[in-house]
């Protein structure tokens, strides 16, 4: 894993900009689309997302210097697929189409658009056909990240071929005289090793940006956004021991100081010793005003029986907030309710505002709140990657244990407990789960290894322990590095690591006979397997 970046740069906010430096990322449902908007204003270039049905004359007023145009999960020929107004292309506005939105441009001037051979994802090696000022600097093949199911089969005679694959023989193009360019792959994404090249060359070499940009002081902006909003009343965050949670306390002390009470929810769905280090950081460290409310019984009783993931969330997102409503009775004056959704949980919820993303998850802080939520919401980091908020905890001068601790899900344990959630299969898979950890941290790569963690599977497998045979629990290890956590590799760990970990939770893990190790990329799987 990156190092995080100097507390000397912030992390991006909405803000009043330069016109001369606007770029605009129409969103057609891409679980990329923040992404790319990050890319951009990485380039000191101010950028906004905005919905794809935005029309020509608003996109005139707004006077962008250029316009990408994200990718998205439908097909462009799917009744009701999401269309742009085809008027941007004559705005004489350079324009990017990425993958679902190279489709749509090229249909748009004359193209056709078919079914790939094969449905692509993952990495593919792209060889440049003309070294044009979106390629200029990439080498003449580069990697590139795939991950479609149409693709163009034919362009108009206006427009020429900048790049190829072995499967997609228009994997980039241009228009011969307007400034519209398309690329069938993702330049955004860290497996795109030039991507970010190719996005700078558009930013500059096409658009004409300067990039004199400069990002705000988050932390500042949104301490004067939370005064001004709560004003005299009492904010509730609710802590789970993960750094975005820590990052929203330590925000909202910062800003309302004694009016902010924690709610600590034990569900019993915590990593080893979490509850009792969350208890020592928020009343040593903070000082806050905390609540611990003991909950493992009344969410063990809602998930018996319960299998599917979704309903697991569902189930721990009504019982959490029903948990919160019993515990801010007793506290008088709570009206927020603060959270540490950042935007991958936003995206994955199929939460966006700005465009219609495909759910792929249900996230219990934002999509299991009940319709009657008593409290108002204050989600401060709803726009935030996982790095950025790191970033922001240390301004805030959060200790590094606190800012580097690896992410967890916000159902817990739960959700890495596949099949049925019982007492006994949460502790075997927390004594597992510290196995995996207490190792990486022996071996030094906490900070190499974005996140690792055990999950216990709904499967048995035979064994031999002494003499005797043994029919016991398989438990799988995952280990991913990423930069964003929209895509990660799997981590290569190296072999002696995992023997230990395989070894010792054998060993000292009752009922767990075999471990194996989780070799998926994400995309096409997910990081978490539920």
């Amino acid at each position: 894993m990156p190092s995080a970046p100097a507390p000397s740069s912030p992390a991006p906010s909405a803000g009043p900009a330069p016109q001369s430096e606007r770029v605009l990322v129409l969103d057609f449902g891409s679980q990329y689309a923040q992404l790319i908007a990050r890319r951009v204003r990485e380039q000191n270039v101010y950028c906004e997302i905005v919905r794809h049905d935005i029309t020509a004359d608003r996109i005139r007023e707004l006077d962008p210097k250029g316009i990408i145009l994200s990718g998205g999960p439908a097909s462009v020929y799917e009744a009701g697929a999401p269309q742009c107004d085809p008027g941007i292309f004559r705005l004489g506005i350079p324009v990017l189409g990425i993958c679902y939105g190279m489709q749509l441009v090229c249909k748009a001037l004359g193209g056709t658009v078919g079914q790939a051979q094969a449905r692509e994802y993952g990495r593919a090696s792209c060889d440049v056909l003309t070294a044009d000022s979106l390629f200029a600097g990439v080498p003449r093949t580069t990697e590139v990240w795939m991950s479609h199911g149409d693709q163009v089969d034919r362009v108009s005679a206006d427009f020429v071929p900048l790049a190829s694959t072995p499967t997609c023989p228009l994997a980039a193009v241009k228009h011969a005289t307007l400034p519209v360019f398309g690329l069938q792959f993702h330049p955004e994404v860290t497996h795109t090793p030039a991507g970010g090249t190719m996005l700078a060359n558009f930013l500059t070499a096409v658009c004409g940006c300067s990039g004199s940009w400069r990002l705000e002081d988050f932390a500042a902006r949104t301490i004067d956004e939370v005064r001004r909003r709560v004003g005299p009343d009492r904010v509730i965050c609710g802590l789970s021991g993960g750094v975005d949670s820590a990052v929203v306390a330590a925000l909202l002390s910062r800003a309302i100081g004694d009016q902010l009470s924690c709610i600590l929810v034990d569900n019993g769905l915590l990593r080893k010793n979490e509850a009792a280090a969350v208890i020592d950081e928020f009343t040593t460290h903070f000082q806050s005003d905390l609540h611990v409310v003991p909950a493992e019984a009344r969410f063990l009783d809602v998930l018996a029986g319960v299998t599917e993931p979704q309903e697991k969330r569902r189930r721990i997102g009504r019982t959490f907030i029903d948990c919160f409503a019993d515990e801010a009775a007793k506290i008088t004056g709570a009206r927020f309710l603060a959270q540490g959704t950042l935007y991958p949980d936003v995206i994955e919820s199929g939460a966006a505002p700005d465009g219609p993303a495909a759910t792929i998850k249900l996230h219990h802080n934002v999509g299991g709140l009940p319709e009657d939520l008593q409290f108002e919401l204050i989600e401060p980091l709803r726009d935030l990657f996982k790095d950025e908020v790191r970033a922001l905890g240390l301004q805030l001068g959060l200790p590094e244990r606190i800012v580097w601790r690896h992410p967890f899900p916000g159902p817990g344990l739960a959700v890495r407990c596949i099949g049925e959630v019982t007492k006994p299969r949460l502790n075997t898979l927390r004594q597992a789960d510290a196995i995996v950890l207490e190792e990486l941290e022996r071996a030094g790569l906490m900070r190499k290894v974005s996140q690792a963690f055990a999950v216990l599977l709904p499967v048995q497998s035979v064994g031999v322990m002494g003499d005797a045979r043994t029919y016991d629990d398989v438990l799988a290890v995952r280990a991913v590095e990423t930069e964003d956590f929209m895509t990660a590799d799997w981590s290569h760990l190296p072999y002696d690591l995992l023997a230990r970990i395989s070894s010792r939770v054998i060993n000292e893990v009752r009922g767990v006979n075999r471990v194996v190790y989780d070799i998926s990329s994400k995309p096409p799987a997910t990081i978490e397997w539920e």
